[in-house]
């Protein structure tokens, strides 16, 4: 019974300072008080009415850029870009309140979309977006072996192979609906049991078979770095 009972707590998670600069800016854009091609003040103004350091600030603005909602631009700060504003719905919707059929759909959707985002990436990829994976890559490793779930790193993993697929649609699509699936499973643990550290020789192999322009070697990556996810959302 104590048992049963105690399954209806939740772990409490204290918030960094970086969450919640970006729940701030999501808020903001969310209520229309920041539109598309609004400039954000300085980092420093920033961080002084913040009351943080300006790396919390630097940090948050980064992980926003990287998910499209924020764009600086040389010699002007800043801005609101308008092509995030449609991702947004990614970071702000809950879906760990879906059902599990629902959800099971939400993960066999994004199956399809990296499945093929990968082989395009293949067929289109150009040095620079190899690069940038490898980069990429880097930042999930050090995350993982630093102890961290690496979710937010996960995820920019998976959305340059997007861009490096040249379909933009494709990359709206992730932005959309990747974050909150990893959110989900990183609360119900999924990623536990050195999940996240085989992922880093999946995520080589996917790397190597995208470099080397092998298509249907990329899929079958893919597909197997993904079945893991797809077995457990069949269960719910």
């Amino acid at each position: 019974m104590e048992i049963d009972l105690l399954n209806n707590f939740k772990e409490i998670v204290i918030e960094k300072p970086v969450d919640k600069i970006i729940n701030q800016i999501k808020k903001l854009i969310s209520s229309g008080q920041l539109k598309p091609g609004d400039k954000l003040p300085s980092e420093r103004m920033l961080s002084e009415r913040f009351g943080i350091g300006r790396t919390n600030v630097r940090d948050a603005i980064r992980k926003l850029e990287f998910y499209g909602i924020l764009k600086t631009l040389p010699q002007s700060g800043t801005i609101v870009a308008g092509f995030g504003i449609r991702a947004l719905e990614g970071l702000i919707t809950d879906v760990l309140e879906l059902e599990g059929t629902d959800f099971h759909s939400l993960v066999e959707t994004r199956f399809l979309l990296e499945c093929n985002s990968a082989k395009f990436a293949a067929v289109r990829r150009t040095d620079e977006d190899i690069a940038a994976l490898e980069s990429s890559l880097i930042s999930y490793k050090e995350a993982v072996l630093d102890g961290s779930e690496a979710v937010e790193e996960d995820v920019m993993f998976h959305l340059k192979i997007a861009e490096a697929s040249k379909n933009s649609v494709l990359k709206s699509l992730m932005l959309i609906i990747t974050p909150d699936i990893l959110s989900y499973f990183k609360q119900h643990d999924v990623c536990g049991d050195g999940r996240s550290v085989r992922a880093i020789t999946e995520h080589e192999l996917i790397i190597a078979k995208i470099k080397d322009r092998d298509v249907l070697g990329v899929e079958q990556a893919m597909h197997q770095h993904l079945q893991d996810l797809m077995d457990f959302s069949k269960k719910l």
